[in-house]
């Protein structure tokens, strides 16, 4: 049976971003996907890992485990992330292999449950690696979500202009008018 529908106000952003992403701010409140198992489903199948793990209580927990420590990587004291996000990094591991169509690599667990957490946080580290001055935080003051910047210029500021970026722009043109 598939997922529920994803609520999130964001989605699609590179996979340790997107474990981020499942807090978001609605009408002054947090809301989390992850609060239960049927929410590590809905993220599980956004991200294309819904066959490849069945998500229960462990795996719902080391995804949370993987969230704190992108979250004190990305928003925190760069010594305290950097432990968090390697004591995840530290319950899988890269194996190289040859196949009929070339090299390739193939993550590997202890535990299966850690898949997707370590899978996230193995992504922020190809993020670290590409661009991490790109890595950000949404500019509008009440909202908690991440983006990767791919504008051309480097200046994205909003999660989405639709939404965040829109609501700057209304507030600054209300000020004005009620100054005029």
């Amino acid at each position: 049976m598939p997922a529920a529908p994803d609520p999130r106000p964001l989605t699609g952003e590179p996979l340790a971003l997107d474990l981020l992403n499942t807090r978001w701010m609605q009408e002054g409140v947090v809301q989390d996907l992850l609060r239960d198992v049927d929410g590590l489903a809905v993220w599980l199948d956004a991200n294309g890992l819904g066959g490849d793990h069945t998500p229960d209580e462990r795996m719902l927990r080391h995804a949370l485990q993987a969230r704190d420590a992108l979250k004190k990587a990305v928003d925190g004291p760069r010594v305290e992330g950097a432990r968090a996000v390697d004591a995840v990094l530290g319950h899988g591991r890269i194996r190289a292999t040859l196949t009929v169509d070339g090299p390739g690599e193939l993550p590997e667990f202890g535990d299966p449950a850690w898949g997707p957490a370590w899978l996230a946080a193995r992504s922020y580290l190809e993020l670290l690696t590409t661009a991490p001055d790109r890595i950000r935080g949404c500019a509008h003051d009440s909202c908690i979500l991440h983006f990767f910047d791919t504008s051309r210029n480097g200046t994205r500021r909003w999660c989405s202009m639709a939404a965040c970026g829109n609501r700057a722009k209304a507030s600054r043109h209300y000020a004005r008018s009620k100054d005029a």
